[in-house]
């Protein structure tokens, strides 16, 4: 089967599915014409697969591009959250820099975490929650009445936060009659920017580190009850025998570790409009000294 090929979809297919194969490459990754499997060392082909959230979309990228200037012939595939976790278990994807938790991706992680190599922490200080614009007259989730006409904006429907906010539309009283409307990442933004523009109330899924809090004044609302948990890390996860078949890609992958800071000036980038690609070649040639550090002792 080619990992270019697999199609995005809201399914969580099950271990023994068979991932759909009728979709197109991203547009960000750059890619060979070989059809052969992740574990083909000679034709030095990597499959990175990862949720198209704009911090996975910046963080992939970057890894990619490293892995790129190595000699690598990278893919980038966007997939859906339970599909990408999938991927990297059965080996269809070398792997995914992509893994939120402990409580995010607590679910899938349980499914699949037997099946893959668990490489650690790539980015701490993550966090998922409901964000409102500051100057709304509310500061927890517990104290929201008829704002926003009961209404919170939500993602796309597989991911971990939206499965957070039903929980929390269940825990809480006072939401007792709100809804929660799937859309996608791109469409809540769109729609924040439109409210605030217009300093309208609006509720939306929100996570960080995302760009929309260096160019909106934002503030979660405060979760006495927890559902959304506490602060969470972003974790990279290989496919099993990774290790010995591209020792210097599961090295990098190891090695990967950035900051906030570094992932929002990359996500800022692209939100202007730079492509994906771009704004990762730009990130890795003005971070030299933090690259090395990801690929010391690999010539």
């Amino acid at each position: 089967m080619n990992f270019k090929k697999l199609k995005m979809t809201g399914l969580a297919l099950g271990m023994g599915a068979i991932l759909a194969a009728c979709g197109s490459s991203d547009e960000g990754q750059t890619s060979g014409d070989s059809n052969n499997s992740a574990t083909n060392e000679e034709s030095k082909e990597v499959n990175l697969a990862y949720v198209e959230w704009d911090t996975e979309v910046a963080s992939t990228h970057v890894v990619g591009k490293v892995l790129e200037d190595l000699g690598y012939d990278v893919n980038l595939t966007p997939l859906d959250n339970a599909i990408m976790w999938e991927a990297v278990s059965t080996g269809e994807a070398d792997a995914m820099v992509a893994g939120w938790l402990p409580n995010t991706h607590g679910t899938q992680y349980e499914q699949y975490k037997d099946s893959l190599v668990e490489l650690g922490e790539n980015l701490t200080g993550a966090k998922i929650g409901l964000v409102v614009p500051e100057y709304m007259d509310v500061d927890s989730i517990d104290e929201l009445a008829e704002e926003a006409d009961m209404t919170i904006t939500g993602i796309e429907s597989g991911a971990g936060v939206m499965a957070a906010t039903e929980q929390a539309l269940t825990d809480y009283e006072n939401l007792e009659g709100w809804e929660l409307l799937p859309s996608s990442s791109g469409a809540m933004t769109v729609a924040l920017g439109q409210a605030i523009a217009n300093e309208e109330e609006i509720v939306i899924t929100g996570w960080s580190p995302h760009w929309m809090f260096s160019s909106y004044d934002l503030k979660y609302l405060e979760d006495p009850k927890g559902v959304y948990g506490g602060e969470e890390t972003i974790n990279t996860f290989a496919r099993q025998g990774l290790d010995e078949d591209m020792p210097e890609v599961y090295k990098v992958l190891d090695a990967f570790n950035w900051t906030v800071e570094d992932i929002e000036s990359v996500m800022l980038e692209i939100n202007a409009g730079t492509d994906p690609a771009k704004a990762a070649a730009d990130w890795v040639d003005a971070n030299p000294e933090k690259v090395a550090e990801w690929t010391e002792g690999i010539e």
